[in-house]
């Protein structure tokens, strides 16, 4: 006899035989399906040491700095996110041109700029520090190039023009519509009354990474504004997060100094885990000793991610 015809025989206790024996076999196989995923789901314990280790030594740079450090770290391939004053404001120096590009690139999609504009550099505009133009006449330098300038040797002269540009409120009001509330440009490059007045340009080093993770993204921009932006900020510069990598990685980041400052933030492409990471030093009282640490901390950093992507699960490494 078919089990259908048994059950019309039974009638209600055969059905409710059959809902009991439903409702174990789910309740059996939904626990293999949970501890299923439950097992892949739990983070290696081994990891999770290697982790701990690599938080310790970033803890133990910024303890040694004779000034204040913060860091943010985040791994691009699980989204874990860790750092020390990450919610700390600090001057940025030349790192707020970081949000210049952004906003730079975010116009060029929305058709106000274009890349091969040409500007003539007004010498009233022109501002010392560092970069080139400072030492120009009045070069025609399209709105490439001053950004290329801007980037590569942190030209301020070529920034002051990128300001008046795309202009200083709008670079404020796109961090604040990212969700950047503590990321403002409030000054031009090298003005120093601005400053005085305690109009400093500031982040945070949470809110750099979360920017360089919208430029990563192309959070807001199209596909060739985030590629044009980043293939700006990979191009070879001095940096001392660079300095601590090998040859052949390639980082998006650009540093920036002040007297008693020090920062550096970018996107390192780590083989198999790319991270971000932005060291902020302020109060130094010895900025050599505040390079030193960014160094080390990027140093840190990357022996970290890489044994990540260049083990399998557990950590072996096949090297063969």
């Amino acid at each position: 006899m078919t089990k259908g015809a048994w059950c019309r025989v039974l009638g209600a206790a055969c059905c409710a035989g059959c809902v009991v024996q439903g409702a174990v076999l789910g309740a059996v196989q939904g626990a293999a399906q949970g501890a299923a995923q439950g097992a892949v789901a739990q983070p290696v314990p081994t990891a999770a040491e290697l982790k701990s280790k690599l938080e310790h030594r970033l803890q133990e740079i910024a303890a040694a700095v004779d000034g204040v450090l913060g860091y943010a770290v985040l791994d691009l391939t699980s989204g874990e996110r860790f750092g020390h004053l990450g919610g700390a404001v600090f001057p940025t120096a030349s790192t707020i041109k970081l949000a210049i590009v952004y906003e730079l690139f975010k116009q060029v999609d929305e058709g106000k700029v274009r890349l091969d504009q040409s500007i003539t550099l007004d010498r009233a505009k022109a501002v010392g520090g560092s970069g080139v133009l400072n030492e120009l006449g009045t070069p025609a330098l399209s709105i490439r190039d001053y950004a290329t300038l801007m980037v590569t040797v942190s030209d301020n002269t070529a920034a002051n023009v990128l300001i008046d540009l795309v202009g200083m409120e709008n670079v404020t009001s796109r961090m604040t519509a990212l969700g950047l509330s503590a990321t403002k440009l409030r000054r031009h490059m090298m003005d120093l009354d601005a400053a005085r007045r305690g109009d400093e340009n500031v982040s945070m080093p949470d809110e750099i990474v979360r920017l360089l993770a919208a430029l990563h993204k192309g959070e807001g921009l199209s596909a060739s504004g985030r590629d044009q932006a980043i293939a700006l900020l990979k191009k070879p510069k001095a940096s001392r997060l660079r300095r601590s990598l090998p040859p052949g990685i390639d980082a998006a980041d650009k540093p920036g100094e002040l007297e008693g400052v020090r920062v550096d933030a970018g996107i390192v492409f780590a083989k198999n885990r790319p991270y971000i990471l932005c060291v902020m030093t302020t109060y130094l009282g010895s900025e050599e000793q505040g390079e030193r640490a960014i160094e080390e901390a990027s140093r840190a950093a990357y022996d970290y991610f890489n044994r990540l992507g260049a083990g399998l699960p557990y950590g072996r490494q096949i090297r063969r």
